[in-house]
């Protein structure tokens, strides 16, 4: 095991509970990934954690005293991950959730989720899937329960994105459910799955009749999991715009598994700025648009960020808003402040010369365990906003 001497502001940090490390946190570089004990510049104990970059930090802290990291270190991890979500194992309307969520259950680079009976591991660096072995032994300890497991390499030097570890292979589609609502699931295809879990309680609101007797327009809608949950909860139609050609058989799966005839909902496969020629072209307009654009996209030569690009998205889905019609805007982008999103948004429609009120916002689901001392960790931003014109 490796001794690391850290900066004094970075031993501030992780004295405080701050379990992520960056390169600049380091007296000196790391040359290999390993388990590592910390110490302070004059040589106090801070505790104990390991190396390995990812596409955040290079390390992670795993425990402020000097504790074995161990079978019985990964168990007790489960353990407690376990019971902090005994009440999802109760509802008996949703069955995908987060069992694990890294750094807010005490191991950063990992996370599982749940699919119905099934586990899906992501290892984000190359130190963390190494001790797999003795992560997955302790987690069959914990959760005897699961009929087999997929995993996700989701770092640079992973020789595959996806395969099955254990167990039961799931069915194709494996389908789960949620808020009511039934979710066509792959769990070994590629490193998605067909449904981002973290966006449960947007899709719960509009299952439960937010949209209800609203025509929705769904932007970026990848498998469209947005406008099944709308049409279920009532919309008078819905619309799906993404550019992935997948994403129209993907889509139309998604409405057959809940009873819901595909023509009867509209699906694009196109890009969205496009689109939104289009609509204003054929004089549409929509009761709601949900904005949820991946962090960073790119269509040919255009390219499209949300820390740059996200209030030029807004202003065109205003000129296809009906008035006092709802904006879902929403965004996962982790280097895009809670306070500069709003000021974006804000921005935008003030530019519009609208008025408009953010009567619910959104964060990450109670089953994203998230650390006091790691609030960053807390990615996800969603402000659901009244518009009048």
């Amino acid at each position: 095991m490796k001794k690391i001497t850290v900066r004094t502001k970075a031993a501030k940090k992780l004295r405080a509970g701050y379990p992520l490390l960056v390169a600049e946190d380091l007296n000196s570089p790391f040359s290999e990934d390993d388990f590592a004990q910390f110490f302070d510049e004059k040589g106090q104990a801070l505790g104990i954690g390991y190396l390995s970059k990812q596409n955040k930090g290079v390390g992670w802290l795993l425990d402020s005293s000097s504790v074995k990291i161990d079978h019985h270190f990964y168990v007790e991890k489960f353990v407690n991950a376990r019971a902090l979500r005994a009440n999802f194992y109760q509802d008996e309307l949703t069955n995908a959730f987060r069992l694990f969520n890294g750094e807010g259950d005490g191991l950063g680079g990992l996370t599982i989720d749940f699919y119905n009976g099934f586990a899906v591991f992501s290892w984000y660096n190359q130190f963390i899937y190494s001790q797999k072995k003795a992560i997955v032994k302790a987690f069959q300890v914990v959760f005897p329960d699961i009929k087999g497991a997929y995993e996700k390499l989701r770092f640079s030097e992973a020789a595959l994105e996806s395969q099955h570890i254990f167990g039961q292979e799931a069915a194709e589609p494996l389908l789960v459910m949620e808020n009511g609502v039934t979710y066509a699931t792959y769990l070994n295809e590629g490193l998605m799955t067909g449904i981002f879990l973290d966006q449960k309680n947007v899709r719960g609101a509009l299952a439960g009749g937010l949209s209800t007797g609203k025509t929705l327009l769904n932007m970026f809608s990848y498998t469209g999991a947005f406008s099944v949950a709308a049409a279920f909860g009532g919309s008078s139609q819905t619309t799906s715009v993404d550019l992935a050609k997948r994403s129209l058989d993907k889509t139309r799966e998604q409405f057959l598994v809940n009873g819901i005839e595909p023509e009867s909902q509209k699906i694009y496969v196109m890009d969205v700025f496009g689109y939104f020629n289009y609509a204003k072209k054929k004089e549409l307009t929509y009761d709601m648009i949900v904005l949820d654009p991946p962090s960073f996209a790119r269509n040919g030569k255009k390219t499209f960020s949300v820390a740059k690009n996200y209030g030029d998205l807004v202003k065109e889905a205003v000129e296809i808003l009906e008035n006092n019609g709802t904006l879902i805007a929403s965004t996962n982008a982790a280097n895009v402040s809670d306070k500069k999103f709003r000021q974006m948004i804000e921005e935008a429609l003030k530019n519009k010369g609208v008025k408009f009120t953010v009567f619910q916002e959104e964060k990450l689901p109670a089953d994203f365990h998230i650390a006091d001392s790691f609030p960053e960790g807390n990615y996800l931003k969603v402000l659901f906003i009244k518009i009048k014109k």
